[in-house]
C-alpha cells in the first residue's frame, strides 16, 4: 500500500505541476476574461470584491486580469498597484509605494493550480505616467516589472506576490504614451525565454480603430497574443449591433478582425468582444444577454474571435445570471442562437400585439377609476462624475 499512496501522490503532484501555469486556449473560441481588482460595483456584503481566489473557484471564468499597476516607475524606484479594497489587506515595502501582498500571492498560485490564467494589467484610467523618455527606460521599466510580477529570479526588487508569477501582461492605456513599442517588446523577450510556458502578451484598445493610445504596441513590431476590445462607451460598441445586418456600419468587430489577420505582427492574435457586465460597469454600451446573444453569434463568424471579455467581475456578481447566461451564448450552435432570437421576436409581435387589446379594455373599465402612472427608472444611474474616483467606469 506503501508504494501505490507514494505512486499516487508523485501522480497528483505531477498533475498539479501540469495546471500551475495554465494556458490561455488560444484556439478556443469561448473564452470568459474578467477583469479583477477594482471593484467596480461596490456592493457591500457577498456582492463586495471578493478576494482573488473566490472567483477562480467559478467555471465559468478562465481568464482573472487584474487590474492596475498604475506606475512601473514609482516612488524608490518601484512600481506601484491598486487593487482597490483587496489592497487593504496588503502592507507597504519601506521607502516605497508598492504593495506587498502576500494574500494575493497566495491566490495567484491558488488559481493557477485550479487551471485559471492570470494575467496583470498595467494602465488603467488613472494612469498617469505618459510612458517613457526613452527606449531604454522603456527597456529597463520592462525589466522592473519582470523581476517584480515574473519568476522569481531571485533579484533585488520587491515582489507583492512573493515568489507567484503572473501569466502575462496586458497594456490598459487610456491616453497616448510614448515608448511603449519597446517597453512591450522586451516584455515578450523576458517571457519568451522565462520558464514559465505559455507567456501571454495582451491589451484592451477601444473599438474606435485604430486605438490612440495602444496603437503602437498594436500596430507596431510586438508579437501580442490577444486584445480584449472595449465594445462600450463608444459609438462601435456591442449597442450599435444591427440584427440582420451581414454589413454593420457601426459595430466594427470585423475591422478588429481585419486588424488580427493584416495588421498585427502575430497572425493568429484573437479578438474578445470586451463587453459591459452591469447597468453601472460603462457610461454606454451594456446590453443584457438577451440582447447580446445575437452580438455574440454575429461575431462567431470571424475566426479570430475567441470570447468575452467582461468588466469586471464584481459588475458580473452583482447581475444576477449574466455569467451564466453569458457561458451559455458562447456554447450556442448558430442554429440555436437562430431559435432563441426567433423566439424573442416572437414575444415582442405578441406583446405589440396585446396592446391594443389592452387599450380596449382599459376604456371598458369604470370611468371613475384612477389609473395608475407607469414608473420608469433610467438605465443608466445618473452618477456618473469624473471627479469621482475613475475606477468604476470600466477600463
Amino acid at each position: 500500500m506503501g508504494f501505490f499512496k507514494k505512486a499516487f501522490g508523485l501522480a497528483a503532484g505531477l498533475a498539479m505541476l501540469s495546471i500551475a501555469y495554465a494556458k490561455l486556449d488560444l484556439n478556443s473560441n469561448s473564452t470568459v476574461a474578467v477583469y479583477w481588482g477594482q471593484n467596480s460595483f461596490r456592493g457591500s456584503g457577498d456582492l463586495a470584491q471578493q478576494r482573488l481566489s473566490y472567483y477562480c473557484n467559478d467555471s465559468n471564468i478562465d481568464v482573472l486580469i487584474l487590474a492596475f499597476v498604475m506606475r512601473v516607475n514609482g516612488m524608490g524606484g518601484a512600481p506601484e498597484v491598486d487593487f482597490s479594497t483587496a489592497s487593504e489587506k496588503c502592507d507597504t515595502f519601506p521607502g516605497t509605494n508598492l504593495k506587498n501582498c502576500p494574500e494575493i500571492g497566495a491566490d495567484i498560485t491558488t488559481c493557477q493550480q485550479k487551471g485559471k490564467t492570470i494575467i496583470l494589467s498595467i494602465g488603467g484610467a488613472t494612469y498617469s505616467e505618459g510612458g517613457f523618455q526613452s527606449q531604454s527606460a522603456a527597456e529597463a521599466g520592462a525589466d522592473l516589472i519582470w523581476a517584480t510580477f515574473g519568476p522569481n529570479t531571485n533579484s533585488s526588487a520587491h515582489r507583492p506576490f512573493g515568489d507567484a508569477a503572473v501569466n502575462g501582461f496586458d497594456f490598459d492605456f487610456e491616453a497616448g504614451v510614448s515608448n511603449m513599442a519597446p517597453f512591450a517588446s522586451r516584455l515578450r523577450t523576458l517571457g519568451d525565454a522565462g520558464p514559465n510556458k505559455p507567456f501571454f502578451l495582451t491589451a484592451a484598445p477601444q473599438c474606435p480603430y485604430p486605438d490612440a493610445a495602444d496603437k503602437d504596441i498594436l500596430n507596431g513590431p510586438v508579437s501580442v497574443d490577444a486584445v480584449w476590445v472595449q465594445f462600450y462607451n463608444n459609438y462601435c460598441g456591442v449597442n450599435a449591433y444591427v440584427a440582420g445586418q451581414q454589413q454593420q456600419n457601426n459595430f466594427n468587430f470585423e475591422q478588429w478582425d481585419n486588424w488580427a489577420k493584416t495588421v498585427s505582427q502575430n497572425k493568429q492574435a484573437k479578438v474578445y468582444l470586451g463587453v459591459a457586465a452591469n447597468t453601472g460597469a460603462a457610461s454606454t454600451g451594456y446590453l443584457p444577454i438577451a440582447q447580446l446573444d445575437p452580438v455574440i453569434a454575429f461575431s462567431q463568424q470571424f475566426s479570430s474571435f475567441g470570447g468575452v471579455m467582461m468588466w469586471d467581475v464584481t459588475q458580473a456578481y452583482g447581475n444576477s445570471g449574466f455569467l451564466d447566461g453569458l457561458h451559455q451564448a458562447l456554447g450556442k450552435t448558430p442554429t440555436q442562437h437562430a431559435q432563441l432570437q426567433q423566439e424573442s421576436q416572437q414575444q415582442t409581435n405578441q406583446h405589440q400585439h396585446q396592446q391594443p387589446q389592452d387599450q380596449d379594455q382599459d376604456e371598458d373599465e369604470d370611468e371613475d377609476e384612477q389609473e395608475q402612472p407607469h414608473q420608469h427608472r433610467p438605465l443608466i444611474p445618473s452618477i456618473f462624475d469624473l471627479d469621482d474616483d475613475l475606477d468604476w467606469i470600466g477600463i
